[in-house]
């Protein structure tokens, strides 16, 4: 079994021509959880894939990563194979705040009759979570207010950062199994997102070279992030993961 993750896009909300930060966890070379759901990244997933995602995970409801929501919607409300069963993961605290930025538009239909929701599979998502069998763990991250914003942890492969400002202790927790660390890093910092001179500041170089930054504001900045000897994810990248180490469990075995 062969894990890898794709970038689907790498700006920041300004940064158009880079695509919406969106990635996808891919296993055996197929999308097996999508991270957002960006507008310019839904565009990116089908030109790609072929189709729109089946699951997926969401980190934040600023609209440069859940502008694709409303597409998601009409693909799966109208397609009876898919509907109701597109499976979207959310942080528990973050849900009542999607629901108002992209489930709360009255009558979601003009010919009325269908809710929002009625698209999904919606599972709130503590401290952890199961997909296909795979236990994965999300954790709170540092991007413009408290609970608002989460990352993710695929163990012992992954973990993306989601936006944020710098979180050495959150990364010692959840970054301790050698997983590659897609962190948010722009050329400039700002009280919402790391910047290269906070990112240097406050991970020690171990933890810097497991690193591949996303979320910055332009190709020139990526060249000179690049520059100061990081790696730095373009759109559409691929890059691979080691083995899931993670509990693993066979859902055909449960009843």
């Amino acid at each position: 079994m062969s894990w890898a993750v794709r970038f689907l896009g790498v700006g920041n909300a300004s940064a158009v021509e880079l695509g919406s930060p969106m990635a996808v966890i891919e296993r055996d070379g197929q999308p097996w959880l999508t991270i957002d759901c960006g507008g310019e990244g839904l565009t990116a997933y089908r030109a790609h894939y072929g189709a729109l995602p089946d699951a997926l995970f969401i980190t934040h409801v600023h609209l440069d990563h859940v502008a694709g929501f409303e597409r998601l919607f009409v693909d799966a409300f109208f397609n009876r194979q898919r509907r109701g069963k597109v499976r979207v993961y959310v942080p528990a605290t973050v849900v009542p705040l999607l629901h108002k930025r992209i489930g709360d538009y009255p009558n979601v239909l003009a010919e009325g009759g269908a809710n929002f929701w009625d698209a999904f599979q919606l599972i709130v998502v503590g401290d952890a979570f199961w997909h296909q069998g795979v236990r994965l763990e999300a954790f709170p991250v540092r991007h413009h207010w408290p609970e608002t914003a989460y990352g993710l942890r695929l163990p012992g492969a992954l973990v993306w950062s989601g936006d944020t400002r710098p979180i050495p202790e959150m990364l010692a927790r959840y970054a301790g199994d050698n997983e590659l660390i897609a962190h948010d890093c722009g050329l400039h910092g700002n009280p919402s997102h790391t910047g290269v001179d906070d990112l240097e500041r406050e991970y020690d170089a171990a933890t810097q070279a497991r690193m591949v930054l996303y979320h910055y504001a332009s190709a020139a900045d990526g060249q000179a992030l690049r520059a100061r000897g990081h790696r730095v994810a373009e759109p559409g990248e691929c890059f691979a993961l080691a083995d899931c180490s993670g509990p693993q469990v066979d859902p055909a075995t449960l009843p």
